[in-house]
């Protein structure tokens, strides 16, 4: 499978930015949707941004007008800007490729590890 990594998480005050990387590696699928999810405690995973190859992009309503979702297809590389970030946002940030089909096989996503993401008051 597409490996993922993430990166860019930390703490940061209420009204700050941060930008998360996330870079696929080995298996050289061809990747669709590349996406984001966020996992507070006690909650599902839920879904925050999404970008197709050609550059159709989705918005969790929570996130709209605060972050934006790019990525680069010749690097692999999905990129997720927060701005005025507040501590609702606070969660484990997970990265998402959906490949598209091989011979009318559909590889599974493939998900990173995760990166923290604290918003303090």
């Amino acid at each position: 499978q597409v490996r993922l990594v993430e990166s860019g998480g930390g703490l940061v005050q209420a009204g700050g930015s941060l930008r998360l990387s996330c870079t696929a590696s080995g298996n050289h699928y061809d990747i669709n949707v590349m996406g984001w999810y966020r996992q507070a405690p006690g909650q599902q995973r839920e879904l925050v941004a999404t970008v197709e190859i050609g550059g159709i992009t989705h918005y969790a309503d929570s996130v709209k007008g605060r972050f934006t979702i790019s990525r680069d297809i010749a690097k692999n590389a999905a990129f997720l800007q927060m701005n005025n970030l507040k501590p609702e946002d606070t969660a484990v940030y997970y990265c998402n490729a959906k490949p598209r089909p091989i011979r009318g096989w559909m590889p599974p996503d493939s998900w990173g590890q995760g990166t923290q993401v604290t918003v303090s008051p």
